[in-house]
């Protein structure tokens, strides 16, 4: 195995970062992108001598001042390696000098999400942003330049097919917590588990939110749901989805569509802004469930309920208790279930 070694730093400046245009070779896998200064290593030198010979030989700084942040990994679609040092620096001297590798600019740390990135260094912004310590990142591209493997300290990341604005695929592969910091529309599936109740309505499960998720946590929500991983269709996530949270296997013929809407939404958790903008494909299931036969996905469910479909709706509407869950898929959930029977007073509290 033939592997190539190089460097890359962000140099800061007043919440800004040193950006590069790669514009000027014409056999550059960069051409177009902006990215760091660095480069590869030369033969017998460590990570820190080839970062310090190329920041100066590209922006004519000397640091004095900087951080080893992490080690990336790339896979190329034409099969080559490359290990990656990723550093980021605030102190240099010196007066800057012509890059002839392209154009260097200084951009504000929040408008760098607006330039011509490589997805994969979308998340590792994200992990400097985050202040997240030393990681080992590994990034794998096809033949198109298309990420389609990612790996956070030997874990696979999720990924998911960013969607046009008519909810179509767009063809672009991101990394989940990406997504969510760019506010990328994306398919998600939304399983609600009902039953009959003795009052001749239908009762929901609910699912209590960990208080570990990167989003709502400890809400109560939907029985079920999930993103749609890329190269996966809303079908087999939803019947993902009901198996990892619940331990509920669901046939084909079990899971009724009910429809399918696009929400927007922007909140902070965790300290990280959060946008989320899902087109949700939503489904019924309303076979038999015993709450004590569930098996519940410890990193995801803290715990489960039943609840009064009206109830619940009432609840939503007045924030009567801790939930993320939508009023208006609500609404379309017991039309759904009210269609098929239920008191006609019931009907007419939820429409």
């Amino acid at each position: 195995m033939t592997a190539r070694l190089s460097t890359l730093c962000y140099i800061e400046r007043k919440g800004e970062y040193l950006m590069l245009h790669r514009t000027v070779k014409e056999k550059d896998i960069n051409k177009g992108k902006w990215i760091g200064v660095g480069g590869h290593f030369e033969e017998g030198e460590s990570p820190e001598e080839c970062l310090m010979r190329e920041v100066k030989e590209e922006t004519g700084y000397t640091l004095t001042s900087y951080a080893f942040r992490g080690i990336v990994t790339f896979l190329s679609g034409n099969g080559e390696i490359e290990y990656m040092s990723l550093f980021t620096a605030d102190g240099f001297t010196g007066e800057p000098i012509p890059c002839d590798e392209g154009q260097l600019s200084w951009v504000k740390k929040e408008e760098v999400w607006n330039l011509n990135l490589w997805e994969g260094d979308k998340i590792f912004f994200r992990l400097l942003d985050e202040n997240i310590p030393f990681f080992s990142l590994k990034l794998v591209y096809d033949d198109a330049d298309r990420l389609i493997q990612a790996a956070l300290n030997g874990r696979e990341m999720e990924l998911l097919e960013v969607l046009n604005a008519d909810g179509s695929k767009s063809g672009r592969i991101s990394e989940r917590g990406v997504v969510h910091r760019e506010g990328s529309p994306h398919a998600t599936a939304h399983v609600w588990v009902a039953r009959k109740n003795k009052q001749g309505g239908f009762d929901l499960l609910l699912q209590k939110r960990s208080q570990k998720k990167d989003s709502y946590p400890g809400c109560y929500d939907i029985s079920a749901a999930g993103h749609v991983a890329a190269g996966d269709d809303v079908f087999n996530t939803a019947q993902r989805e009901l198996e990892e949270e619940l331990g509920i296997q669901a046939e084909k013929e079990t899971l009724r569509y009910v429809g399918s809407r696009q929400t927007s939404a922007q909140a902070v958790f965790h300290g990280k802004p959060f946008q989320n903008c899902e087109y949700s494909s939503i489904y019924l299931y309303q076979e038999p469930v015993e709450i004590s036969e569930l098996i519940l996905q410890e990193s995801e469910v803290e715990e489960v309920i039943w609840m009064d479909a009206i109830r619940c709706l009432e609840s939503v509407r007045s924030g009567a208790f801790l939930n993320c869950i939508e009023e208006e898929e609500l609404l379309m959930l017991c039309a759904c279930l009210f269609e098929k029977g239920g008191k006609s007073h019931d009907r007419d509290t939820w429409a």
